[in-house]
């Protein structure tokens, strides 16, 4: 019965959202009292559990997340983005040109959101094909699967960072482990892959670059923005910063090295929100103050960052909630239990119920939260690295992106493509970093599980 109401509570999921057109947070919020009265959790305790898990799941990410936020759209504000991208492009040359276009997109795409940097990129990539006389899908597919991968395997993207918290993963082993899978992912599904799919759909490659689709937008003055050097390093450094700690950590368990304040001090710099406040402070100076940008129009771009991801916000706390209540109302046991006694792997599972309800829901961000609480009950009895466990949901929820996800149908308008080379596109280059996805952690396993 568990698991019958869980199917129930999903379908009514896509009732609401799909068919009567409401909000994902408030569908969430129904859905989560739903399904905790049809578990049977006491009445006193519904309201406090939906409490608990939406309070817990924004504890740990705001933070993070609203500093994320606010440092990529500094970067993109400044013009830092377009100097990384236009920069890379120049460097490597017409003849390797796809390269430059995953290079630039992989750094952007770790400090800004998905959709952000589809938007930020789009007119660079469509600009540069038309120029050089490409096909918009030969610069575009290598530039989607490098801010699909980042999205869906490093912090602070949403996904990573809330999953990461739920499981209690060390989140700079999460990004050290997730740079080794995203990079050949981002190889495989972009570049390519996008040999094979010519092939496949050819009529997508046969047009030309429309500006059109992508109506007005802030065209930068190159000279004017950051210099290459900074705008990479004020990108790059909350990277830089939690991978090293991470990576220390290592070193001195691997060494055998005593504990002692020095460890404890790179243990606090290397913390996801230590690093997220002090890559911040350096981006208002980088790519404001000292360009002689007045702080209030540096406060503004923070400010507009923090406004745009209110809804965001409130939709990981419904997946938050809705999660509790699945742990609270017993599902999560319950699925534990019927594998106590097998020998199922928690990477494959959290991956398998990660990807079905990326494919029902369409969110891969409300799907990796979900899946949350189907997979932590089953972690006492298995195991597994934590980190690898948060980077399997993470693949999961990225597998075939289709009509359901605002994904599909960005990449669809702005490509001007139709729909059967949206699905030959955009939506077998999301499988494709999934599968990779997968077979990433699993090959990770047999080194650090």
């Amino acid at each position: 019965m568990p698991l019958v109401i869980v199917v129930a509570g999903i379908v009514l999921l896509l009732l609401l959202i799909m068919k009567l057109k409401l909000n994902t947070f408030v569908s969430l919020i129904i859905v989560s009292f739903c399904v905790a009265l049809a578990l049977g959790l006491p009445l006193d305790k519904v309201v406090k559990s939906i409490e608990s898990g939406l309070g817990g799941t924004l504890g740990h990410i705001a933070l993070i997340f609203g500093l994320g936020a606010m440092l990529g759209r500094l970067i993109a504000d400044a013009g830092g983005a377009q100097r990384i991208a236009v920069t890379l492009i120049e460097k490597f040359g017409e003849r390797n040109v796809q390269w430059a276009v995953v290079v630039a997109s992989f750094i952007i795409g770790i400090a800004l959101f998905f959709e952000v940097g589809l938007v930020l990129l789009v007119p660079i990539v469509l600009t540069m094909a038309k120029q050089m006389k490409l096909s918009p899908l030969h610069l575009g597919v290598p530039m989607c699967a490098a801010l699909l991968a980042t999205h869906a395997f490093l912090p602070p993207h949403p996904g990573p960072t809330v999953i990461a918290g739920e499981y209690g993963a060390d989140i700079g082993q999460v990004l050290v482990y997730g740079i080794l899978i995203a990079i050949p992912a981002v190889i495989i599904a972009g570049p390519i892959y996008n040999a094979i799919a010519k092939r496949i759909v050819p009529s997508g490659f046969a047009k030309k670059a429309d500006l059109d689709t992508i109506g007005s937008f802030k065209a930068f003055d190159l000279e004017k923005t950051p210099a290459f050097g900074i705008s990479v390093l004020t990108a790059m450094l909350p990277v830089i910063m939690m991978s090293a700690a991470a990576v220390i950590a290592v070193i001195r368990s691997e060494a055998g090295i005593a504990d002692n304040t020095g460890f404890a001090i790179i243990r606090l710099v290397g913390d996801a929100s230590v690093s997220m406040v002090v890559s911040l402070l350096f981006a208002m100076w980088t790519m404001g103050v000292r360009r002689d940008i007045p702080v209030k129009d540096v406060m503004a771009s923070c400010v507009s960052a923090a406004s745009n991801i209110g809804m965001m916000l409130l939709i990981i706390g419904g997946g938050g909630a809705f999660k509790q209540v699945l742990i609270d109302g017993g599902v999560g046991k319950y699925v534990a239990d019927l594998f106590a006694n097998t020998n199922a792997s928690p990477l494959i599972f959290a991956w398998g119920v990660a990807a079905l309800l990326r494919i029902s829901l369409g969110s891969a961000t409300v799907a990796a939260i979900s899946t949350a609480g189907l997979v932590i009950p089953m972690l006492a009895t298995h195991n597994v690295n934590l980190a690898l466990v948060t980077l399997a949901t993470g693949a999961g929820s990225a597998i075939c992106s289709h009509v359901n996800d605002a994904g599909f149908w960005m990449f669809k308008e702005y490509f001007g493509l139709s729909m059967k080379e949206t699905f030959g596109t955009w939506t077998v280059l999301s499988t494709i970093v999934s599968l990779l996805g997968l077979i990433g952690v699993l090959v990770l396993e047999g080194f650090v599980g």
